[in-house]
């Protein structure tokens, strides 16, 4: 009889008897409030689409999970001329239409003013604070209004990066002159991209998008850019890089970035957002009210 069997045999048995199961105690991580509040703007449509989404984040593996406000407001308006620090505010009392989904919108239910925002009313001086209570706490964000540019035209190309199933999408848009401009490109899919015109200032500027999705013949794909200002911009390229295999950047994170949600609790002072003595105490997301512009292609 040779003996290589017997060998492999007693290898193997040594191998598995040797086994053991490892339990790791996770520490649970600190549950935060995470707020989706990023108003897209269409131009065309006669009121702002504010839909506020609201969670809790979980543990490492769980998902998030659906949380309710004690109170929701935006305040809209602009600085006063005469005194930065004070301003002429319009309020939006936002509330949950459907319970359960943490979604709260403006309020047009049951009050002689409608809270709903005009389009019109708003411009790039516009500045907009969200206020929200949570749970005994108060956050708050602040952001002006964004305006961006139109996408110029974007088509369908031939060439692949990493994947023979890639799909390039071509992207050409034109840079407003003379100013620093930031964009932000929503693909779909939990897809986006930060861009900057620090070399494209004022020009028309062409770049390539690959999809590693599997796209079929037919499906037609809508892109967006977002106007953005430096802060935004900055939050979703780091959400980008931390959330490029994860599928979407409005999950919570792998890391905790720090959007521009902060607890206010006991703060008198719209101005403070510096959350100074308690830095660690903030919401997860972000607030931000921008200019978007759609397009859309048919895949080939």
């Amino acid at each position: 009889m040779k003996p290589y069997p017997i060998l492999l045999g007693l290898f193997l048995f040594i191998i598995f008897s040797c086994e053991e199961v490892i339990d790791v105690d996770l520490q649970e991580p600190e549950t935060r409030l995470v707020v989706n509040g990023i108003v897209r703007v269409d131009a065309n449509q006669e009121f702002l689409p504010i839909a506020i989404k609201v969670t809790e984040s979980s543990g490492f593996f769980g998902d998030n999970t659906i949380t309710e406000l004690e109170s929701a407001v935006i305040l809209a308006g602009l600085r006063d001329s005469l005194d930065a620090t004070q301003f002429q505010l319009g309020r939006s009392q936002l509330r949950e239409y459907i319970p359960g989904t943490g979604i709260y919108e403006p309020d047009t239910i049951g009050n002689d003013v409608d809270d709903r925002i005009r389009t019109a009313s708003i411009s790039a001086e516009t500045i907009f604070f969200l206020i929200v209570e949570h749970k005994g706490r108060r956050y708050a964000g602040q952001t002006m209004y964004v305006p961006t540019v139109p996408i110029d035209e974007i088509r369908q190309g031939n060439e692949t990066l990493f994947d023979e199933d890639d799909t390039e999408i071509e992207v050409k848009f034109t840079d407003l002159a003379d100013q620093q401009n930031f964009y932000v490109f929503d693909f779909g899919f939990g897809n986006f991209l930060a861009v900057d015109d620090q070399f494209i200032d004022g020009q028309q500027f062409q770049f390539s998008y690959f999809y590693d999705e599997d796209l079929a013949s037919g499906q037609e794909l809508e892109v967006s850019i977002l106007g953005a200002d430096q802060q935004f911009f900055n939050y979703m390229d780091l959400l980008v890089e931390q959330t490029e295999n994860d599928g979407g950047v409005f999950e919570t994170p792998a890391a905790t970035v720090r959007g521009n949600m902060f607890d206010v609790t006991g703060l008198d002072n719209i101005e403070i957002f510096d959350n100074v003595g308690r830095p660690q105490s903030f919401a997860l997301g972000y607030f931000a009210v921008v200019e978007e512009n759609k397009t859309s292609l048919i895949i080939e």
